[in-house]
């Protein structure tokens, strides 16, 4: 799938939300995700999320499903059409049938996730489906992305041994 200039600079925003979320949220791992939406030739900002389960005891608030939430809030509507949602880690499967149903057109993440990773990695939930299938763009600014998780897993065993 083709990858575009704007790709790189919403992931970037996305690695900025997940570099942020470390310092505010410790105890969670560092997700960061946005959902843009298209709006004739320009990408407008729609919301954003990062993983809050631990702070809201919540087991469904990924940094996707958080970015969901908001975005159907502020467009009014959960339906989400012409929308591109960012996210640093490959969506789980919660989040994949989430973004779904939404109808989020596009899908761009960072690293994959080859324990949870629900579109393509571990598994591809996104195959005959009766619902629009979006688009998936994978490993955009991976090492990136997959820097910040390695540096805070990393710092999680050093304090727990």
């Amino acid at each position: 799938m083709p990858t575009t200039r704007d790709d790189h600079y919403w992931m970037s925003q996305a690695l900025d939300l997940a570099r942020e979320a470390i310092t505010l949220d410790p105890d969670d791992v560092p997700v960061g995700a946005l959902i843009v939406q298209s709006q004739g030739d320009r990408q407008v900002f729609i919301s954003s999320g990062t993983n809050k389960k631990q702070k809201e005891l919540d087991a469904s608030a990924h940094a996707e499903i958080v970015a969901l939430r908001l975005a159907g809030q502020a467009l009014d509507s959960w339906r989400l059409q012409d929308t591109t949602l960012y996210t640093t880690l490959e969506p789980c499967p919660m989040c994949a049938e989430a973004i779904l149903q939404a109808r989020v057109s596009r899908v761009v993440f960072g690293a994959y996730d080859q324990v949870s990773g629900a579109l393509g990695s571990a598994f591809n939930l996104y195959i005959k489906r009766i619902y629009p299938i979006p688009e998936v763009v994978g490993g955009i600014m991976e090492q990136e992305c997959a820097e910040v998780l390695r540096e805070i897993f990393a710092k999680r065993r050093e304090r727990n041994a």
